[in-house]
């Protein structure tokens, strides 16, 4: 057995690597690639895979090790402030998608029953497809990263409240006994957390780190362990692995764990696409794919419109409401999984097996381009989505003044820019999206504005053209690029300085127009002040200074 799950995984990888090279070629998601490689894999074609319990293993590994990297990366502060947004946007997607999804259902001939499972089903959104975008554009802690993980963790646990009631259903046991049994855990499981993750680890971790093999595998039995012991206590594997992550995001070994686990999370992520695109398997796909076709029209526009109008009531940029709507445009994996389950019960009939299949590959398939190219369409459809934006916020944005300095990103070295700026006796403004740093900037009396950097018209009313010397903390290098096509263009005299994490990034930055890049983050930026404070914005000393970098960048890559 262990050898022929062996030579299926072979085979698969092979396929999946040929079929990747092509679409890479060709700039295609690779998601896309992995999921024909189910289908080309699975029993429609060449059934490679017969051991699907193990591949099914393989997947649910990758979930737990992806959402245990991004909760590393969560802050619990702004999770705590971005709480009024994700509870109002689910609560709009709850009420659009649910009443447009269970009339249409109702018109395409599914009975009532049918339909509110359907209706049910289409709320979630794909977790793994999400998560596994935003880490790969490295945007965790954008503003509209932290909205919609929020938006799918609460999904994940009205998921976990509708199994429970579609399993009291079935079984005929009483709903408010499970559900009061549910709340018991959730309290002990969280309370257990906080003592371990606050108290217990942190004591333990200075050990643990003094061996980099010995934290690898330490991280790797606490992840797989809390998402097990959370799915065995009646919650799925995902809120488990996510709050293993948070519990210990604290500690200061967090990103090398991170580092650390990503090229293992990546193995088992492609199983996960294979295991989907091989359940492309219809027995009756030509009754399902008109219905399926229907419904994920409803869920790519319907969905995306609540988002966008609840985010946009509540004061939030059309960038950021757009972007978290992208994001969300599709249903989830778990979505097949519960009408599978409420099939197996009796519950509807067979046929919403096909029809969910489909919708969930086509509503993936599709939202997975879009969120590829999410600044293309943002940038296309800008106008028209001024639409979701309160005047409030473009009222605020117009009172704006020209600032000589700007600061984007405080969390990483904001605290001696700052410094730095003042000594320099200029005006200076701090940009930053985390409601935390925001209110700490605010309670010292410095110079800030709410905002995302990646937002154009938030930069245009910045009045860049005008500024002497932008600094970006931020560790996003497609953020930091995009910064330094925007101010070369706009403005060539001033001073561009940004942070990379790799020689690569580096130099790929000074390509794009960057004047310095910081590298490492801690020591670049302390080299930077102490030339800032003896140069100024003096654009001639950096262009040398520039050049001197580049030059030592080159020849240690």
């Amino acid at each position: 057995m262990e050898e022929s799950i062996f030579y299926q995984l072979s085979l698969v990888i092979a396929l999946a690597a040929v079929l990747a090279m092509v679409f890479k070629q060709f700039k295609q998601p690779l998601i896309i690639a992995y999921i024909i490689t189910g289908f080309l894999a699975g029993p429609s074609l060449l059934n490679l895979i017969h051991e699907h319990e193990a591949f099914s293993s393989f997947s649910e590994i990758g979930i737990a090790l992806l959402l245990f990297v991004i909760g590393l990366g969560l802050n619990v502060a702004v999770i705590k402030a971005t709480g009024k947004p994700v509870f109002f946007a689910f609560l709009s997607v709850a009420i659009g998608i649910g009443f447009g999804t269970f009339f249409l259902s109702h018109m395409l001939g599914f009975t009532s029953i049918e339909s509110l499972v359907l209706a049910v089903a289409f709320l979630f959104s794909s977790t793994i497809v999400v998560v596994k975008a935003i880490s790969d554009k490295r945007q965790q802690n954008r503003l509209y990263s932290q909205i919609a993980i929020g938006i799918l963790l609460v999904e994940d646990i009205i998921a976990t409240l509708a199994l429970v009631v579609l399993s009291a259903q079935a079984a005929g046991i009483g709903l408010s006994s499970d559900l009061l049994i549910l709340f018991a855990k959730a309290f002990l499981l969280g309370i257990s957390l906080i003592i371990f993750g606050g108290y217990v680890l942190p004591r333990v971790a200075g050990a643990l780190a003094s061996s980099q093999e010995l934290l690898f595998i330490s991280a790797l039995a606490w992840a797989l362990g809390v998402a097990s012991i959370f799915n065995w206590y009646g919650f799925s594997i995902e809120v488990g692995a996510l709050f293993a992550g948070v519990a210990i995001a604290h500690l200061p070994y967090a990103q090398e764990i991170s580092t650390r686990l990503k090229p293992l999370r990546d193995f088992f992520i492609v199983l996960f696409f294979v295991e989907l695109g091989q359940s492309l398997n219809f027995g009756n796909i030509s009754e399902a794919i008109v219905p399926a076709i229907l419904l994920s029209i409803v869920v790519m526009i319907v969905k995306p419109l609540t988002i966008m109008s609840s985010l946009g009531a509540l004061g939030y940029t059309k960038q950021t409401g757009f972007k978290a709507a992208v994001h969300l445009s599709q249903i989830s994996e778990f979505s097949i999984i519960f009408v599978v389950l409420a099939v197996s019960t009796g519950v509807v009939g067979e046929q919403l097996t096909a029809v969910i299949t489909l919708t969930a590959i086509i509503t993936i398939v599709l939202s997975t381009y879009m969120i590829k190219y999410d600044d293309r369409l943002y940038k296309r459809f800008s106008k028209q989505l001024s639409f979701f934006e309160r005047d409030t916020v473009k009222a605020e944005l117009t009172d704006l003044h020209t600032y000589p300095l700007v600061l984007m990103g405080y969390r990483k070295g904001g605290y001696e820019f700052v410094r730095t700026f003042r000594e320099m006796k200029k005006r200076y403004v701090v940009i930053d999206y985390d409601p935390e740093i925001i209110e700490n900037l605010d309670h010292q009396h410095i110079n800030h504005l709410y905002g995302d950097v990646t937002d154009l018209e938030l930069l245009e009313e910045l009045s860049l053209h005008k500024s002497e010397l932008i600094v970006s903390t931020l560790g996003d290098v497609s953020a930091n690029k995009m910064l330094a096509k925007y101010i070369t263009a706009r403005n060539e005299k001033a001073v561009f300085v940004c942070h990379a994490d790799s020689l690569d990034d580096a130099l790929s930055l000074y390509e794009h127009g960057a004047s310095y890049v910081m590298l490492p983050h801690l020591i670049g930026s302390e080299r930077i002040n102490a030339f800032i404070r003896r140069n100024g914005s003096n654009n001639k000393a950096f262009d040398t200074y520039r050049q001197k970098h580049m030059n030592s960048l080159t020849q240690s890559s």
